[in-house]
């Protein structure tokens, strides 16, 4: 008597069909193609080795989530399908959730993948900006993905005594998402110089 073992679910047996069937539908019908609406923050990336290039524009709500997520493409059908299926899985996500998202996509090739998630970067990264120049409060605002104030930092630093960014990040999240404040941490370890 011969055993014989199937799979727990038959569909899996389709499951790389009907992913490139997902990837081939957003290639011929593009979500989300155009520019978000006003007031909108815009990112850019290109590859010199393909000539592709992609340009990501968000609009953001006043609770941090991503509204509003649009794209423009020149590149392959990849490239093309990895934006448009980026724009659905980050609207109704907050930036630093968006950030943090997984660049690899299901039958995708990552370089296009990577190159939409480097455009989407850009455009969270273009919203912290505005944000921190933005920013009413007493303190000063260093990480916009997670709202975490210089004096938070400084305190973590002071109380834990830690001296790289990824420590800070570890302690309370600041630098944890787009990364665009990883520079302003530095200066204030630098500031805030414990022994090594």
């Amino acid at each position: 008597m011969q055993l014989r073992i199937l799979p727990c679910n038959p569909w899996l047996n389709f499951w790389p069909q009907i992913t490139r069937m997902m990837s081939t539908d957003h290639f011929f019908n593009p979500r989300n193609v155009g520019d978000a609406d006003e007031p909108r923050f815009a990112g850019r990336s290109a590859s010199l080795a393909c000539g592709a290039h992609v340009r990501f524009s968000i609009q953001v709500d006043e609770t941090h989530a991503i509204s509003q997520a649009r794209f423009r493409a020149a590149g392959c059908s990849d490239l093309v399908a990895a934006a448009s299926l980026l724009t659905e899985q980050v609207i109704g996500l907050t930036t630093a959730a968006a950030a943090t998202i997984e660049q690899e996509q299901a039958d995708v090739d990552p370089r296009c993948a990577r190159l939409a998630h480097e455009a989407l970067l850009d455009a969270i990264r273009d919203f912290s900006n505005a944000a921190r120049d933005d920013w009413a409060g007493d303190e000063a605002l260093i990480c916009t993905c997670f709202f975490v104030s210089e004096r938070t930092i400084e305190r973590e630093i002071q109380a834990r005594g830690l001296t790289t960014v990824a420590e800070v990040t570890s302690a309370c999240n600041a630098g944890g998402g787009c990364g665009s404040c990883h520079q302003l941490i530095q200066e204030i370890l630098a500031t805030n110089d414990l022994p090594r």
